[in-house]
């Protein structure tokens, strides 16, 4: 017995983001501090303290706070 061979199509859409997911991630992305930014004023707190090791995250915590606000 033969085969027979259908052409069928195997393109399967791609999955989207949801539109407000979307737009929301953009405007985030476009108003928010970026990393480099967030990086260096924790990079200025860690000196303001003294270069004392062990507060890294509360450094970048604060960095992103004073820069979501505009400070």
């Amino acid at each position: 017995m033969a085969r027979t061979h259908s052409k069928t199509s195997h393109n399967t859409p791609t999955p989207q983001m949801p539109e407000s997911l979307a737009r929301n991630a953009s405007v985030s992305h476009r108003n928010g501090p970026t990393h480099e930014q967030i990086a260096r004023r924790a990079y200025e707190l860690f000196v303001s303290r003294g270069g004392g090791h062990g507060q890294h995250e509360q450094d970048w915590a604060q960095a992103e706070r004073e820069l979501k606000l505009g400070r």
